[in-house]
């Protein structure tokens, strides 16, 4: 909304020129920059504390900002410094300017210096965080002054700017029961439900608003100022509003939309010797191509100058959809709706009633049947082509809204679907090809989800253009993006169900979250699990983590599309590609960007040839597009595998723990993209491995690769760790009686060696530093399988008791702490003093399902049960206990 206090020329309802608070020129788009200005959103950029200069009070030359001069600036240095000063005045100075108010208040001073002192006001309790404390008597003055018979509009509109800032209060006086002109209830109104959603404000407030529509407005009064109110009361409250008074309104509505003027509003004269008579003639209201209106107006007519019922066909139309949702369900169906719907195929349903049988409808219906044809006549004019381009996105913007609210229509009567139908079914015809209207096929596909079944329609064709062209294109329009995803997750259950171009071009989807990961997010996480089945589990999970790529991908993909043609031509394709940009074009890696930009799911095609495209757009991995997507990954794989867990079997998981092991070392080259996610793909590690213990010995000779490989300490820590402990841990026939000896021996073996390298340190001007944390847990997964293998005992104590040598070496002193060094000493005394009592050891490091199940201690890093220790302090206090 405009702010309160903005002083902007417009034209009244007769044309005259008028400076009026809260308007906007007539014919003439809202700047953005207006909304900024708006006193709730200034306050939450409220600066540092200084000390005031006080100038912005005292001096009488000081210039208004930018918007209650009516100007349209944003943040110029000047407006910078007026907000600073406004946010400084401390509460002595406020309360001695408002003194100065009251005396001008009280003299009845109305003329230019109140308003100045009221703007400065505003804009001192509007621009700061905390509510502004105004003394009770100002407060109720100000109240006074607003419902002065002769008040100037200007003087009113600033202060109920100012009492709604103050919201809520304690010293409200006012009150709208006995107010009978339009305009000062609809201030007083505002302020009233200001005070926070209070049911019997908001209801004396409707009772009021529909009470003065029921009447007849004196001369120079307008109805305008009531509709933003009575829309406001409906969101709060449609109880509010008794059934008489729905069909009062529901009259009243009909009028608006069917019945305004034709003919443009009169141009108030200037006056003067040279006025012409003939000016003053309206003219007829025109089409958007500049013919001439033949049909009843809508707000697609265009006009010089505008009636008042014309504004008030706007305005209903504004409010039109919300109106239908509050109250047009309730016995939304005539009496006779279901003898109606049995021959809804018949040519009775598809032809509008007659006017002379529409007006003996209920007032509901009657609504209902004139809001049709309205949209219908929308349909029609936005098929006319616009002269100018604000005209062309206001086409595109009533388009969807006619859509939308036909959709409603027909939910409520059924009787209006085949009209509707045939209607729709020419305009997805005639725009479904042009991208500048892509955001109004969302409300047809709607239409034809909610309908096709009951009009027997097959609409695959405009699901599958939808899915298919539609992110593919436009994936950088960020208000399609959100609507496009927005749509997905409130049809969700429909699409998972029936729609299978819904999860096949889940590629598509992928694009949207690609270049507007942050905005998308939240939305994109209640879509990502109705994506996920057994079928595009792996491929989703590649594409996760191609995210960023994929949106460096786009970004050239859009910077190829706009680069000019004597550019594209110099390029040689026999040459090596020195950009992306030329790369993207090189027959080489054509096929590559092609599947990375895939439309529909490939699951047959290896992501592996993706590998050289990760390093060629490794040059835009500091693009802030790109490394805002990569930070949206560890969240979205963290949902992946949660949603995965609910369906997975065991081949399932075998296949991702092989592409998380794989994937984990081909990740795009952004580093801390990279360590995020190595974090949660081990920690995801260990819940595959939960669902599925039986991994550990159907993958041995994968996970044995991957252990024996010193070089994954180093890239991957997180992920060795945890494949380390999962050996230890599921290695057992008390998990899978496959388990072999031979199998524990070769783990053994090699988890050995692997020790024995990283803790073999030599003096050297480079000696590598891992983690104490993979030594303990190296430690205790090769203690766990000896455990299980009894001849691997007492070759694991021997390596063990070498331990306390490593750690007193100079190199050991050289790289690890002292703390790190009693962490490794502690765990290796642990772990032998176990080994000496085998059948303990079994116990502790191997528990049956009866122990481990609830194991309500556990060791932080390793998982081991407080026995471990237990037995450890037992032996080291010298007791002689040995288990029999």
């Amino acid at each position: 909304m405009i702010h309160p206090s903005a002083t902007i020329t417009t034209r009244s309802g007769d044309g005259r020129a008028v400076t009026a608070p809260g308007t906007v020129r007539a014919g003439q788009p809202r700047s953005p920059r207006a909304l900024i200005w708006h006193g709730r959103a200034c306050r939450k950029w409220s600066g540092r504390e200084r000390r005031p200069c006080g100038s912005f009070l005292r001096c009488p030359e000081a210039p208004l900002c930018p918007l209650t001069s009516g100007g349209s600036g944003m943040f110029t240095p000047g407006a910078e410094n007026f907000l600073r000063q406004a946010r400084e005045i401390q509460d002595e100075e406020l309360r001695k300017f408002s003194s100065r108010i009251t005396s001008l208040l009280q003299n009845h001073d109305l003329g230019n210096d109140t308003i100045d002192c009221l703007q400065r006001l505003f804009l001192i309790v509007s621009a700061t965080k905390y509510v502004r404390k105004l003394d009770g008597k100002f407060v109720e003055l100000l109240q006074k002054v607003l419902c002065l018979p002769k008040c100037p509009e200007q003087i009113q509109a600033l202060c109920a700017a100012i009492l709604r800032e103050m919201s809520p209060s304690n010293y409200l006086i006012l009150s709208c029961d006995e107010i009978q002109e339009a305009k000062l209830l609809s201030l007083v109104s505002s302020i009233l439900l200001a005070q926070g959603n209070k049911k019997a404000e908001v209801l004396a407030v409707g009772q009021r608003v529909v009470k003065v529509l029921e009447g007849r407005l004196p001369e120079g009064q307008s109805s305008r100022h009531l509709l933003p109110l009575l829309s406001k009361i409906i969101s709060l409250s449609p109880a509010s509003l008794a059934e008489d008074q729905t069909n009062l309104v529901n009259k009243r509505m009909v009028d608006w939309l069917r019945y305004a003027s034709v003919q443009q509003g009169v141009a108030q004269p200037s006056g003067g010797f040279f006025s012409n008579p003939r000016a003053r003639q309206p003219g007829p209201i025109t089409e958007v191509d500049g013919a001439v209106a033949t049909d009843f107006f809508t707000v697609l007519s265009i006009g010089q100058y505008y009636t008042e019922d014309q504004w008030l066909n706007m305005q209903a139309f504004s409010m039109l959809r919300k109106w239908l949702l509050c109250y047009g369900s309730e016995g939304a169906n005539s009496p006779n709706s279901d003898d109606r719907s049995e021959v809804d195929g018949s040519i009775m349903s598809m032809v509008s009633a007659t006017s002379t049988s529409s007006r003996l409808l209920p007032p509901k219906e009657r609504l209902r049947e004139k809001a049709f044809e309205y949209c219908q006549r929308l349909i029609e004019q936005s098929n006319r082509r616009a002269l100018k381009k604000p005209d062309g996105d206001l086409q595109k913007a009533c388009l969807i809204e006619a859509v939308t609210i036909m959709d409603i229509i027909c939910r409520q009567d059924s009787s209006y679907v085949y009209r509707t139908l045939s209607c729709l079914k020419i305009l997805h015809g005639r725009i479904s090809g042009d991208l500048a209207y892509a955001r109004a096929l969302l409300p047809i596909a709607q239409f034809f989800l909610n309908h096709s079944e009951t009009a027997a329609v097959d609409s695959e064709a405009v699901y599958k253009h939808l899915f298919t062209r539609i992110p593919a294109q436009l994936f950088h329009s960020p208000m399609l993006a959100f609507e496009f995803i927005q749509f997905c997750r409130d049809n969700i259950q429909f699409f998972t169900e029936n729609l299978s171009i819904f999860r096949r071009s889940f590629p598509n989807l992928f694009k949207l979250l690609a270049w507007n990961s942050p905005a998308l997010i939240s939305e994109f996480m209640d879509l990502l699990p109705a994506l996920l089945g057994a079928d595009t589990a792996i491929e989703i999970f590649h594409l996760l983590l191609d995210l960023p790529c994929l949106a460096a991908a786009l970004d050239i993909q859009l910077r190829s599309a706009s680069a000019p043609i004597s550019e594209r031509a110099t390029w040689d394709p026999a040459a090596k590609p020195a950009s992306c940009l030329e790369a993207f074009r090189h027959p080489l890696y054509r096929s590559t960007f092609q599947y990375l930009l895939r439309i529909e799911t490939a699951p047959r095609d290896s992501p592996e040839r993706l590998a050289p495209l990760r390093q060629l757009l490794g040059s835009m991995a500091s693009c802030p597009r790109v490394v805002q997507c990569a930070d949206t990954i560890p969240v979205l794989l963290q949902l992946y595998f949660s949603a995965v867990a609910e369906f997975a079997d065991g081949p399932l998981i075998n296949q991702l723990v092989l592409v998380l092991l794989e994937r984990s070392e081909q990740l795009y080259e952004i580093p801390a993209f990279k360590a995020d996610v190595h974090r949660v793909l081990s920690s995801q590690l260990v819940l595959l491995c939960k669902l599925h213990p039986s991994l550990v010995v159907e993958l041995s000779k994968e996970l044995l690769e991957f252990s024996g490989t010193v070089s994954n300490i180093r890239n991957k820590e997180d992920i060795f760790t945890y494949v380390v402990w999962a050996i230890g841990e599921y290695m057992s026939v008390s998990y899978d009686k496959r388990c072999t000896v031979e199998q524990i021996n070769k783990f053994f073996e090699a988890l050995e060696a692997m020790l024995f390298e990283i803790t073999q340190l030599r003096p050297s001007a480079s000696i590598p530093k891992y983690s104490p944390r993979v030594i303990t847990v190296l430690m205790t997964t090769l203690t766990k399988l000896a455990s299980r293998s009894q001849d691997l005992i007492p070759r694991m104590s021997l390596f063990l008791s070498k331990m306390r040598a490593f750690v007193q070496s100079p190199a050991m002193a050289s790289v690890y702490s002292e703390e790190d060094n009693e962490e490794i000493l502690t765990r290796a005394a642990e772990l032998m003093n176990l080994l000496k009592m085998p059948s303990v050891a079994q116990f502790v490091l191997t528990p049956s399902a009866e122990v481990a199940s609830p194991r309500f201690h556990r060791d932080t890093n390793v998982s081991l049960p407080l026995a471990m220790k237990t037995a450890s302090r037992l032996l080291e206090r010298g007791t002689g206990f040995v288990p029999g």
